[in-house]
C-alpha cells in the first residue's frame, strides 16, 4: 500500500507573504468573500439597498452643505455628480477598513483551530465591499444620466482606479488587522482615523482648490489618486494632475508592501495572542 501524503505546517519564512501558497487557497478566499457578502445583509429589512442608501444620503447632505451653502468650486460640474463620483470609492474604502481592521478578531475561531494563510481573512474583507461598490455605482450612473453627463474615453481607465482602491484598502487593512491582534484599542481608533482621513482626501472638495505648495502632501495619500481618478474617468471635465496621481498610486503600492511585511512578521503568533 502506498503511504498517505503528509503535510507539514511550518511557520512562514522570509519577510513577505507566501504568494504561491495563498494562490493555492484561492477557492477559500472566494467562499470567505461570499460568506461576508451574505452575512452583511442577512436578516435586514432593506438588504442590499443599504449599499445604495449610504452614498445617496451622503451625497444629498454634502450637496446641501458644501454645494449650496459653502459653494465648493467644482469646475462647472453639478455638485451632486461631483460628490457621488468620490463617495462611491470612498464608501468602499471605509467599509473595507472598518471591517477588515477587526477581521482577525471576528474570525478568531478559524485562526485558532485550523490552518490556512491568515491573509485570506483581511483580503476577504477587502473583496466583499466590491459588491456594494457595484450597486452604489448605479447611483452615480443615475445622477450622470440626470445631468446628461456622458463619460468620454477616460472611462476606460476606471478599472485601474478601482484596482488602486483595492491596493490602498488592502495595505491599510493588513497593517490594522495585525495591530488589532496585539492592541485591542485599535478598533476604537479606526472610526476616528477614517473621519480624519476623509477630510484629508479630496472627497467634499477637489484637488484644484488645494494650493500648489501643499499638493505634494495630498499626493502621499493613496486615496487621492482613486477619488480624483474616479471623477476624471466619469466626469471628463475634471482635470487630473498626472504627477500627483502617480505619486499617490505609488504610495498605495508602498503601503501594501509595508502591510504585507508587517502582517507576515506577526502572523506566526496570531493563534497564541488572539
Amino acid at each position: 500500500m502506498s503511504a498517505s501524503p503528509i503535510t507539514v505546517v511550518e511557520p512562514p519564512k522570509g519577510l513577505a507573504i507566501d504568494v504561491s501558497e495563498t494562490w493555492r487557497y484561492r477557492e477559500l478566499l472566494y467562499f470567505l468573500v461570499w460568506r461576508d457578502v451574505k452575512v452583511r445583509y442577512k436578516q435586514t429589512a432593506l438588504g442590499i439597498a443599504w449599499a445604495v442608501l449610504q452614498p445617496l444620503v451622503a451625497t444629498l447632505i454634502f450637496t446641501v452643505i458644501f454645494g449650496r451653502f459653502v459653494k465648493v468650486p467644482t469646475g462647472g460640474v453639478p455638485y451632486a455628480a461631483f460628490a457621488i463620483c468620490a463617495l462611491v470609492p470612498w464608501t468602499y474604502f471605509t467599509q473595507s477598513v472598518g471591517t477588515g481592521g477587526t477581521s482577525l478578531l471576528a474570525n478568531r475561531s478559524l485562526v485558532t483551530k485550523i490552518y490556512f494563510p491568515r491573509v485570506l481573512i483581511p483580503a476577504a474583507s477587502v473583496g466583499a465591499p466590491l459588491v456594494d461598490m457595484i450597486f452604489s455605482g448605479t447611483i452615480a450612473v443615475g445622477l450622470l444620466a440626470w445631468y446628461r453627463i456622458v463619460p468620454g474615453w477616460e472611462i476606460l481607465a476606471l478599472p485601474a482606479f478601482v484596482l488602486a482602491a483595492v491596493v490602498a484598502a488592502l495595505g491599510v487593512v493588513l497593517v490594522l488587522s495585525a495591530l488589532t491582534v496585539r492592541y485591542r484599542d485599535v478598533p476604537f481608533v479606526i472610526p476616528f482615523l477614517l473621519q480624519v482621513w476623509m477630510y484629508a482626501t479630496p472627497v467634499v472638495y477637489g484637488l484644484s482648490v488645494v494650493p500648489e505648495q501643499w499638493r505634494w502632501l495630498f499626493a502621499l495619500n493613496p486615496m487621492t489618486a482613486v477619488v480624483e481618478g474616479f471623477r476624471w474617468s466619469l466626469l471628463g471635465d475634471v482635470p487630473l494632475d498626472g504627477s500627483v496621481t502617480a505619486i499617490s498610486v505609488l504610495s498605495g503600492v508602498v503601503l501594501l508592501v509595508v502591510g504585507a511585511v508587517q502582517f507576515s512578521r506577526v502572523e506566526r503568533s496570531f493563534a497564541d495572542v488572539i
